[in-house]
């Protein structure tokens, strides 16, 4: 029995399901083109927040027009400098504490448009 209001979002196999497609998100090609235009614009913004975190700072760098694993070694190598811990989440690097201006910095000595955002 089918109902016409459900659809699957998750599953074990697969991960998260593309919504529109109905295949797994790192198989969709629905929403490539259009997400890859707009999220990188050239800028690199560097933002603090705290919402969420009960009122714990982190740095959200976001722009970056990396994926996978030079991703993930450009976060380690900004982590390091900082001394902080931090992740990755959805191609935002975190990096734990309010280091704005020491990343904008090394952002900018590798040759990226940065800017700081947020108040």
């Amino acid at each position: 029995m089918s109902n016409s209001n459900s659809r699957l979002v998750y599953s074990d196999e697969t991960g998260s399901i593309c919504l529109k497609c109905g295949q797994p998100l790192k198989k969709c090609q629905c929403n490539n083109k259009s997400t890859n235009s707009s999220r990188f614009d050239g800028i690199v913004r560097v933002q603090r927040e705290t919402k969420g975190r009960k009122g714990k700072g982190v740095t959200l760098i976001t722009g970056i027009p990396l994926t996978g694993d030079e991703l993930k070694s450009l976060a380690k190598s900004l982590k390091q400098r900082c001394g902080t811990g931090g992740t990755i989440k959805n191609g935002v690097i975190e990096i734990q504490g309010d280091h704005r201006d020491l990343l904008l910095g090394l952002l900018q000595e590798k040759g990226w448009r940065v800017k700081k955002a947020g108040g």
